[in-house]
């Protein structure tokens, strides 16, 4: 389990960045600046609209501390690969969703160890762990930034290297993520059983929520049903992922997989019998 924790979580997190940034050139950073406006809906949506709703969600459910933590380090963490995938298999605008991933990706590690202590203080108040937000930054860069980056430097200074590498990569970050999703399930089973109705809930009226609530906002502010369809998938997808990672980051790895790590767990799994029939009804529309 330990073995799992410290090497194939951040392993597995960092294949999947390195695989994000390996999809990524830089006209995809360039079109923030031609495109403001719906990047601007799109990047409010994720980084501000997504922890208010969490937070709504789970006083609404009236959460524990720990699967209340969980929730929000869960919509603390963009959509990354999948939301571009999923963006695809909608037809929706592929150019917006991997623009809004690769900058908010990038931010990140910034937005999110701040974020994190913050929840983990409000929600856990004297049972709350210390978190280092520069250490947590630190290790964000190292396991996000920087394989995005070379990622990025690879597909522009040898992309047929990169080509032969991206579906080996992706194919292996999808197993460590399903061995990761299993463990974390394990090491947190009676939590998980105790608190699956509830959770598994509020999980579902929160991601339900946001892929609503992210089209509505960009039909009424005007965007087209393609540029709409992304907004919403990128609101409503997170990086599960980084999710549990975050966890094991801020707890330590002494007992396991922490208890924070569960909703991200779960989410692993609810979040495409919710994405499903969305990416249906958007791809035949």
């Amino acid at each position: 389990m330990d073995l799992l924790i410290n090497v194939g979580l951040p392993v597995s997190l960092a294949i999947i960045m390195l695989s994000l940034g390996i999809g990524l050139e830089a006209a995809d950073f360039r079109r923030v600046i031609s495109r403001r406006y719906p990047f601007a809906i799109g990047a409010v949506c994720q980084v501000v609209l997504l922890p208010v709703a969490a937070f709504a969600t789970v006083k609404i459910f009236a959460l524990p501390p720990a699967i209340a933590v969980g929730f929000m380090l869960l919509s603390f963490c963009p959509g990354g690969v999948t939301s571009n995938i999923l963006s695809k298999l909608a037809k929706a605008d592929v150019a917006l969703s991997v623009s809004l991933t690769a900058v908010i990706s990038l931010l990140s590690i910034v937005t999110v160890p701040i974020l994190a202590a913050w929840s983990i203080d409000h929600f856990m108040a004297e049972d709350a762990p210390e978190v280092s937000i520069s250490s947590l930054a630190l290790a964000m860069f190292l396991i996000t930034t920087l394989p995005v980056a070379i990622g990025v430097g690879l597909r522009h200074f040898a992309p047929g290297l990169a080509n032969r590498i991206d579906a080996p990569l992706s194919k292996l970050a999808t197993i460590l993520f399903v061995l990761i999703v299993i463990a974390a399930l394990a090491g947190n089973w009676q939590l998980f059983v105790d608190n699956l109705g509830i959770m598994g809930a509020g999980l579902i009226s929160l991601n339900l929520a946001l892929l609503l609530i992210g089209l509505g906002l960009a039909r009424a502010a005007k965007l087209s049903w393609n540029e709409a369809k992304t907004i919403s998938i990128e609101t409503g997808i997170q990086n599960s992922t980084l999710g549990i990672t975050l966890a094991a980051l801020i707890t330590g790895t002494e007992s396991g997989f922490s208890p924070l790590a569960l909703p991200s767990a779960v989410y692993g799994i609810t979040m495409y019998a919710v994405a499903i029939p969305f990416i249906t009804w958007y791809r035949n529309r």
